[in-house]
């Protein structure tokens, strides 16, 4: 696709608390510079991103969301997580706390206003390091966890986030400078109406920081056998209570969540390597070839080979790059 220079078309006004913010407008700017085109670009300092998209998805975008803070300065998307759906837009930012298998869809956008993006990503270390900071009396009581939160964004935060870019082209201030901007992003994140929510992430005692244990671990051994006991243990849980909050945090049972995992990697698998479904079936841990066409049609809509060649009349960009 053809690069779009930030300069080559109007970036509209947006709300922010309530006001029209210029702040957003330079913040779309900057974004724009980064991610001349399509897709999402890590900038010079490491877990900063940048995020382009010149039009809506006519697919749903299946993929895995990590630990981070979403900001959106112009457009809007949507992310679906079992059946909850999460709407946000300039006025509003979404912070994941764990590993995730959701789906995502960018609901406004155009080539002359695409959907312009600043992904952070959210180091559990550095969340406690501040939450210590931030709550030092210790944190107010918590009564649900989530996997997902969503808040209204802050002036502050914005203003915060077009600083960190602003850095971006001085490649000495960047490496000095840019780690005290994020920190004052998380500050002001863990400050803010999701904060508390948020500060779960990096307390080892909290039910969020245990079930991302076993999250961890269901990643990284999708395609083994999965037992509840030992998910439990790691997460320093009684069963049922780690079946409880499981379901709180990621809006699904481990089950439910490994099986998404499977049916996830089985399909990029046809689709980047050219696999047929047997062999993408046995490798993420299928005893079934027909227990997993069942599951692959109900999960995506139609079955693997009918699937896998819709797929392939779209861009691979728009297919895999989730673009949070």
């Amino acid at each position: 696709m053809e690069s779009i220079n930030s300069s080559s078309y109007p970036l509209q006004p947006v709300s922010v608390a309530g006001a029209t913010e210029p702040d957003v407008v330079r913040l779309a700017r900057l974004i724009a510079t980064y991610a001349p085109h399509d897709g999402s670009f890590e900038l010079r300092i490491p877990g900063v991103h940048a995020i382009r998209r010149s039009r809506t998805n006519t697919e749903l975008v299946h993929g895995m969301a990590e630990p981070a803070l979403c900001i959106v300065a112009q457009g809007a998307k949507s992310v679906m997580l079992g059946n909850e759906v999460y709407q946000y837009d300039a006025s509003r930012m979404i912070a994941f706390s764990v590993d995730l298998p959701v789906t995502a869809q960018v609901t406004r956008a155009s080539y002359s206003q695409p959907f312009l993006g600043f992904k952070l990503d959210l180091d559990p270390h550095k969340i406690a390091e501040l939450v210590l900071r931030v709550y030092p009396h210790g944190l107010p009581r918590v009564h649900e966890s989530r996997g997902v939160y969503v808040g209204q964004v802050s002036v502050s935060i914005i203003k915060a986030a077009t600083r960190l870019l602003d850095l971006m082209a001085e490649p000495g201030e960047a490496e000095l400078l840019a780690p005290l901007v994020i920190d004052e992003i998380l500050i002001r994140l863990l400050r803010s109406p999701i904060g508390v929510r948020v500060a779960q992430l990096g307390l080892t005692e909290s039910s969020v920081n245990g079930i991302a244990k076993a999250v961890s671990w269901l990643r990284e051994n999708f395609s083994q056998p999965m037992k509840v006991e030992d998910l439990a243990e790691l997460a320093h849980m009684s069963v049922s209570s780690f079946h409880q909050h499981f379901k709180s945090v990621t809006s699904m049972s481990p089950l439910q969540y490994q099986k998404v995992l499977r049916l996830q990697e089985a399909r990029r698998l046809m689709l980047s390597k050219m696999m047929d479904a047997t062999t993408a079936s046995s490798h993420v841990g299928y005893l079934s070839a027909s227990q997993f066409s069942r599951e692959y049609s109900r999960f995506f809509g139609s079955a693997p080979s009918k699937d896998i060649a819709r797929l392939r009349e779209y861009s691979t960009q728009d297919l895999t790059q989730l673009g949070l």
